[in-house]
């Protein structure tokens, strides 16, 4: 029997967001039992916490008409019966697996995160660097975009990825780099993990990709677009919660 997209949704989803809202729970009770002060195992505060809202909030209004176009360009479909109702083309599952999976990836990131050092610099021209990256990202993506088809979907993450890029290591990159294996820590799991339930979704027959708008290329499995969509994808709301810390740190 076929999953339906909000069942999907449940199952992998839901089901790790309330393990790692536990786990926030319980660390936040021994806090403030005084058990356990180290930075790496606080509990997110408020600020944390709002941030963590105004990302998953921000990730829903800027990826609805991105989504919203691949949809009704027919990029990827749905498959039978997996879909009841729909917003603007878009599935009601697709708003909701954005806003599911920012707050994974950031309750991921809370139970990652330690010490800030907010000594770290950050001068004008890294900022300039730092942006001149991003924006070489959705340079390549306009490329693709001009070129065959099948490179349209690659194309289209690319040149949309490229303005949070842009923006977030123009904040920060320098500091980013410097927590680099804690940053891979935090990105990789998730994106592993979700790579891997968008997998399944697709053996399901949840949804498949149109090989009309698709390279084709594929790891494990996995088509290489949806690979990519997850790694940028939990990029940012890595980077962005990182960057908050860092930059309450460093005005203080």
């Amino acid at each position: 029997m076929t999953l339906t997209y909000l069942e999907f949704l449940a199952l992998f989803v839901c089901l790790p967001l309330l393990a790692l809202v536990a786990a926030a729970v319980v660390r936040s009770v021994r806090n403030r039992g005084g058990a356990d002060d180290s930075p790496s195992e606080r509990a997110p505060g408020p600020v944390q916490a709002g941030g963590l809202a105004l990302i998953a909030a921000l990730a829903l209004i800027y990826t609805t008409p991105w989504d919203s176009y691949l949809v009704t360009r027919g990029v990827w479909e749905y498959g039978d019966g997996t879909v009841a109702t729909r917003i603007w083309a878009v599935p009601l599952g697709e708003y909701l697996f954005i806003v599911g999976q920012s707050l994974l990836v950031g309750l991921w990131t809370f139970q990652r995160d330690g010490f800030v050092d907010g000594t770290v610099g950050h001068s004008w021209l890294d900022r300039l660097l730092g942006v001149a990256a991003g924006f070489a990202v959705s340079v390549v993506g306009t490329v693709l975009l001009v070129g065959p088809t099948p490179a349209l979907y690659l194309g289209s993450i690319l040149l949309w990825a490229g303005p949070v890029l842009a923006l977030q290591w123009g904040v920060g990159w320098r500091y980013l780099l410097s927590i680099r294996r804690r940053v891979v820590v935090m990105v990789a799991v998730p994106t592993l993990y979700l790579s891997t339930i968008d997998r399944l979704a697709i053996e399901y027959g949840i949804w498949t990709l149109t090989p009309e708008y698709t390279t084709g290329l594929t790891v494990a499995g996995l088509p290489l677009e949806e690979g990519l969509f997850f790694l940028t994808t939990s990029l940012f709301v890595v980077q962005a919660l990182v960057l908050l810390r860092w930059v309450m740190a460093r005005w203080e």
